[in-house]
């Protein structure tokens, strides 16, 4: 593919990653007001926000290698189409159970277009490029949940068009129409593995085995841990080992399984979807923990919150000025371990004003704070994506972008729910914003360790591996497959 067709095809494929991010969190701004239009009750209010994430998990995976199956390109049309249509009926919603399916429909459409851009960027961008690319990647995806809180609020007080929370579907409409017309006129078609049959038996499985263990971190925090979130929990062990025995029986038989478990033996693909988990964990969290002291104990508006976290975006879109440079000089390790020391000394940072003010604490020293972790989340995260697909196969990065991805937000729904009920459990029946600031100071405390988990697997096991833009042995095989990549 040709640089400039690459990179003018860059800002289109990540306009869906944006679309993704944006509409995650958009609707926790938009809640009080469709509660009172639609007349919404508790539980259907938890599953308009947590359904979406819930779909969107459960079917990455597969997303991702049906990309492989049927080409990039195609399904990130096709992905593209269903959320813009999705979105839609999300707008023209009369009822709650309305919104809830469409809502769903959404997130599932999101995990068949998402994977989709991380393939695009493996294959089409060579290893000099892709850094960069992925640069771009982490930033929009971590800028993306802080513009949609800052301009669901700005939608809601201007009121376009007297539409109210729906502006906020509304907008994928225009948005979803230009990227599929750049899309179908930039995105490359790739090679494809149409001769092989999709795995049913494991489609079911792996579905299936997500779905139980993402529907209790979704919604069993706010349901208070019900007996039925502990169940559903337990099974999906099982149920994940059943399917990985025959996912395994399958590829020993000469078929085609969804889930190629030849990936894990990878040293930097594992140990950097360990990694993930640990960063994601913290990210997830964190921005949770510091939304609630912002909101509920610092009493500011749900826009005014999210205004708190554009600094936090802002200095994340710095990144990309050095970030690349350093990954070439210096290693994609380095760069991660340069990330985690930044995002310690925001910790440090934040958990001591929060001790040492407590209820009195400013909104400034929360925004130095943030900023910083913003900083060092974007330098992490590029590199950090960068060294787990280093060394994938073309054929293989579908299966292995819907992997890392399902990994990542299974990680943030873990994160989010083991911290947020230690964050909860510090509070009182009716808390006070000393005891905000006293349960935001735990959480920001707890993620620090992850951040040091996250340095430690750096230097045991990614330190000496391949770095991301430096030519490897695989990348002569990702320039050789670039025949299959067509204009």
């Amino acid at each position: 593919m040709y640089e400039s067709r690459r990179w003018a095809m860059l800002p289109v494929v990540l306009a869906g990653m944006f679309m993704y991010g944006f509409d995650l969190n958009v609707v926790n701004v938009a809640v009080p007001s469709l509660q009172h239009d639609l007349h919404a009750g508790q539980a259907a209010l938890e599953l308009v926000v947590g359904g979406y994430a819930f779909t969107y998990a459960a079917g990455l995976m597969t997303g991702g290698r049906l990309g492989d199956l049927v080409g990039y390109r195609t399904m990130f049309l096709l992905g593209m189409a269903g959320f813009t249509l999705a979105s839609t009926l999300c707008g023209l919603a009369q009822t709650p159970s309305q919104l809830v399916g469409a809502r769903l429909i959404q997130g599932l459409t999101a995990a068949g277009m998402v994977p989709q851009i991380l393939s695009l960027i493996t294959v089409g961008f060579p290893s000099d490029e892709r850094s960069r690319a992925l640069a771009w990647f982490g930033i929009t995806g971590a800028v993306s949940g802080v513009f949609g809180q800052v301009l669901g609020g700005i939608l809601l007080v201007v009121n376009v068009f007297g539409l109210g929370w729906r502006a906020v579907f509304f907008l994928n409409l225009p948005i979803g129409l230009l990227v599929l017309a750049f899309a179908a006129r930039l995105l490359p078609r790739t090679t494809t593995e149409r001769h092989r049959s999709l795995d049913l038996l494991g489609l079911i499985g792996i579905t299936g085995s997500l779905a139980l263990a993402q529907a209790p971190l979704v919604l069993g925090r706010q349901e208070g841990w019900p007996l039925w979130s502990w169940v559903l929990l337990a099974g999906s062990v099982p149920a994940v080992l059943l399917t990985l025995s025959y996912e395994r029986r399958l590829a020993q038989r000469g078929g085609n399984p969804l889930l190629d478990l030849a990936l894990f033996a990878s040293r930097t693909f594992s140990s950097g979807l360990c990694i993930s988990i640990a960063f994601m964990a913290n990210f997830a969290s964190s921005i949770f923990v510091f939304s609630m002291l912002l909101q509920n104990g610092l009493g500011l508006t749900a826009s005014q919150a999210g205004l708190s976290f554009l600094p936090m975006a802002l200095l994340g879109t710095v990144a990309p000025m050095f970030g690349k440079r350093l990954i070439l000089t210096h290693g994609a390790p380095t760069v991660i371990l340069a990330g985690c020391v930044i995002d310690g000394v925001a910790d440090v940072l934040l958990a001591l004003a929060l001790h040492i003010h407590g209820a009195s604490i400013t909104v400034p020293w929360l925004v130095i704070g943030l900023g910083l972790m913003g900083l060092g989340n974007t330098l992490v995260l590029p590199a950090l994506i960068g060294a787990t697909l280093a060394g994938i196969r073309p054929t293989q990065a579908g299966i292995a972008s819907g992997t890392l991805n399902t990994v990542q937000q299974f990680a943030g729904s873990a994160g989010l729910a083991v911290i947020g009920t230690i964050f909860f459990a510090v509070l009182s029946a009716a808390p006070t914003t000393s005891q905000y600031a006293h349960a935001a100071e735990t959480a920001t405390w707890i993620g620090l360790g992850l951040v040091i988990i996250m340095a430690s697997l750096t230097v045991l096991f990614l330190r000496g591996s391949a770095t991301p833009g430096v030519p490897t042995t695989s990348d002569a095989s990702t320039r050789r497959s670039e025949d299959g990549v067509k204009m």
